[in-house]
């Protein structure tokens, strides 16, 4: 690991300035990507912003019948609260299902989603859910937020402030993990709200998190798991590594998203 300033702001206001200032910063959120990078000196920031001790960023609570979870909170209170529970019990499924206990006790929400890694569970999260991403400058759609591997919408001094999930009327989160890494081989939320169906997929993806169209037109009409049985994801869009070809995950894409189905209905 190579020399670095080390900064904790404790508010927003500080946290921003301090990453304008820097050469070339780096936020710390819950550190899981990041940290481990930068130790084997495949990065290399000039300055860490750590984000631990900015009181705003944490906190799960309800606006209206709209979930908002702060950035900084992490995976294992996302998994455990009773708010979201009861509001998104595919969310806390979700959370509770990353990685292992050291994982889920230090990771967090805003650092998954601004991270975007191709394999990470949240991302699937906010794009099926149709979340609302607020930062330090604006609201962005989820539909706007993913952009690419490793790569959002948001700005370099723009910072995650929390996640705003709409309640759904039904929906669930089923993934292959790898078993070493429970990473998402495939993953895929459906989510039904007012008679419209949004699909997400992680893990398959060669651009990172997508939205499978067909699946939504065809689960919108009849939302049961035998509407999408034959429908299969071309596979030259799909990632073919060590793990799985692109044939195998377009295969997993159909099972995990009947699986997501059959949850949600049960």
């Amino acid at each position: 690991m190579y020399n670095f300033q080390y900064h904790k702001p404790d508010s927003l206001d500080a946290a921003v300035t301090a990453i304008a200032g820097a050469e070339d910063g780096k936020i710390v959120a819950g550190g899981m990507t990041l940290l481990p990078t930068m130790k084997q000196r495949l990065a290399a920031p000039t300055d860490l912003v750590d984000l631990s001790a900015i009181p705003d960023l944490k906190g799960i609570g309800l606006d209206g019948d709209t979930l908002v979870i702060g950035a900084m909170t992490t995976h294992a209170e996302v998994a455990h609260s009773d708010i979201v529970k009861g509001h998104t019990p595919a969310l806390a499924g979700l959370a509770e299902g990353i990685g292992d206990p050291q994982v889920r006790n230090r990771g967090t929400i805003g650092g998954s989603i601004a991270n975007n890694d191709p394999t990470a569970d949240y991302p699937a999260a906010v794009l099926g859910l149709n979340a609302t991403v607020r930062t330090t400058k604006r609201e962005i759609a989820a539909d706007d937020f993913f952009e690419g591997l490793f790569t959002t919408a948001l700005e370099e001094d723009e910072l995650i402030v929390s996640v705003a999930f709409p309640k759904p009327a039904k929906a669930a989160y089923v993934k292959f993990p790898n078993p070493a890494s429970r990473y998402a081989m495939v993953g895929v939320l459906v989510a039904l709200t007012d008679d419209h169906v949004r699909v997400a997929i992680t893990g398959a993806g060669q651009d990172g998190v997508f939205r499978a169209s067909e699946m939504e037109a065809a689960l919108s009409a009849d939302f049961s798991p035998q509407s999408i049985e034959e429908m299969a994801l071309p596979a030259e869009s799909l990632n073919a590594d060590i793990h799985g070809s692109a044939e195998y995950r377009s295969h997993l894409v159909t099972v995990m998203a009947k699986r997501a189905v059959a949850a949600a209905t049960g």
